[in-house]
């Protein structure tokens, strides 16, 4: 299954993102989702993480109190939405398959909070 991100772009500080990521296929109810970011020269970091299934959220502290980790099986989309975004948090965000094994890693998507 390939998977898509989009929905990028350039916000500003106190803003808000919803970032989709679309699954080519249909993904396994056994599967567990996540989205992850990374800034160039640093580890990709965790974001957030959710079942196919639609449960067991569970969240980065940094960002916990104001994201939403949310999946629509009808369109096979993963989505991830900030608010009061901040300069550090610009990254290229994945989203990747975590459970049963990692999947494989696509080209992400640019989001950009000018400081």
């Amino acid at each position: 299954v390939q998977l898509v991100e989009s929905g990028g772009g350039s916000g500003h500080p106190g803003g808000s993102l919803k970032l989709p990521c679309v699954a080519s296929d249909i993904i396994p109810s056994t599967h567990r989702m996540a989205w992850f970011r990374q800034a160039p020269g640093k580890d990709r970091e965790f974001v957030a993480a959710i079942n196919w299934t639609g449960g067991d959220t569970n969240y980065a502290r940094s960002v916990k109190s104001r994201s939403t980790i949310s999946v629509d099986r009808t369109v096979n989309t993963i989505y991830l939405q900030m608010h009061n975004l901040s300069p550090e948090e610009t990254d290229v965000y994945h989203c990747n398959k975590v459970l049963p094994t990692p999947g494989v890693w696509g080209v992400g998507t640019q989001v950009t909070v000018p400081s």
